[in-house]
């Protein structure tokens, strides 16, 4: 297992968020948005096989978040 990690720069709704992504076992990495490098908040991790997969389920479920957000009273 490689103690590599791996940064994502995304910007969803007009934020910039860091998501870095570390592997926790073989074809299996945690992806977590962060402040500062290295230290994740307290959002929960989302996982995939590759460290790409896993920065889009974030980024897809930040994106949905956003969008409910902005319009809590319809569907998303």
């Amino acid at each position: 297992m490689s103690a590599a990690v791996h940064r994502f720069e995304e910007s969803i709704a007009g934020r910039l968020y860091l998501i870095e992504v570390t592997a926790v076992s073989k074809d299996r990495w945690r992806a977590c948005i962060v402040r500062v490098p290295g230290v994740p908040t307290a959002l929960m991790p989302f996982y995939g096989p590759t460290p790409g997969e896993a920065a889009r389920h974030l980024s897809d479920w930040l994106t949905r978040a956003h969008a409910r957000a902005a319009n809590p009273t319809g569907p998303v």
